[in-house]
């Protein structure tokens, strides 16, 4: 049985040893995700300085195979960079390095080396003119991943209705597929993704249980944020195998299981995930 970790992050807590956890636990495939410029000690002063973030990544997340052949990255700009990059640069300087950034990911994206891009707005109050650039950033994200046919992984603000309403807006007007924007730390409530084409990555505690109720369309994440800070944020990395077991145990239909973490999975991001054994 395959189980799927669709977002975790290993930094600087326990690194490759939550990998160790989460194979140990019983997971087989996972989607690793680059954090802000912060944790890597960098400050971009244009575009391509982010490559040293990708490059450190990718390092890590080839080094995470050898333990869980089924490690993938994810790769991009944190919208959080605004906020870090505007102590240094005009709003629209900062702008511009973000969405530079996210052509140097594209690249790398499109050379196979990663396969999802990582975007999204701010998750906390800022100036209209703070939120207008981010769209304008979100946005040229969904335009690139729509050339490159890969999805985008978004880091937003709690859900709304209304909220994702805008974001699937974008996605129909920037032409790329909204099933192809993944909404990183989903809430259990998934029927309102259903009904707007985006797809739910869905935190995986115990309201898990309330996803499973309304089928099979979702997938599930841990948010683990490996960070020496914050060492138990969000869930621990043998949550979501922990979680899958749980579910089997509680009667959850094997083939509902299998799709949440297999056929979802492939579906969303044109792997093959036997390949990987």
């Amino acid at each position: 049985m395959y189980i799927t970790d669709n977002h975790m992050h290993i930094h600087d807590h326990l690194g490759l040893e939550a990998i160790k956890q989460f194979r140990k636990a019983g997971g087989t495939h996972v989607f690793l995700v680059s954090k802000l410029s912060t944790h890597y000690n960098l400050t971009p002063a244009r575009g391509r300085d982010y490559n040293e973030i990708f490059q450190k990544h990718l390092k890590m997340v080839d080094q995470a195979r050898k333990i869980v052949p089924g490690a993938y990255a994810v790769i991009g700009v944190h919208p959080a960079e605004l906020t870090i990059l505007t102590q240094y640069h005009s709003l629209e300087r900062a702008k511009n390095i973000m969405m530079d950034g996210l052509e140097v990911a594209i690249q790398l994206i499109i050379e196979g080396k990663a396969v999802a891009l990582k975007s999204g707005r701010p998750h906390y109050p800022v100036s209209k003119e703070v939120w207008d650039a981010s769209m304008e950033v979100m946005h040229h994200a969904f335009t690139l991943a729509r050339d490159a046919n890969c999805p985008v992984q978004i880091h937003t603000e709690r859900y709304t209705k209304e909220g994702m309403m805008e974001i699937r807006d974008m996605a129909k007007r920037t032409g790329i597929q909204p099933e192809k924007v993944i909404k990183h730390f989903a809430p259990p409530d998934i029927e309102g993704f259903k009904e707007l084409g985006l797809f739910p990555s869905v935190i995986s505690g115990k309201g898990i249980f309330d996803a499973i109720k309304a089928g099979p369309r979702f997938v599930m994440e841990s948010d683990y944020m490996d960070d020496k800070n914050r060492p138990g944020a969000v869930l621990g990395p043998k949550t979501v195998p922990r979680r899958t077991k749980e579910m089997l145990a509680r009667g959850v239909d094997e083939d509902l299981i299998h799709t949440v973490h297999v056929d979802n999975i492939e579906s969303i991001y044109g792997i093959n995930m036997d390949e990987d054994e």
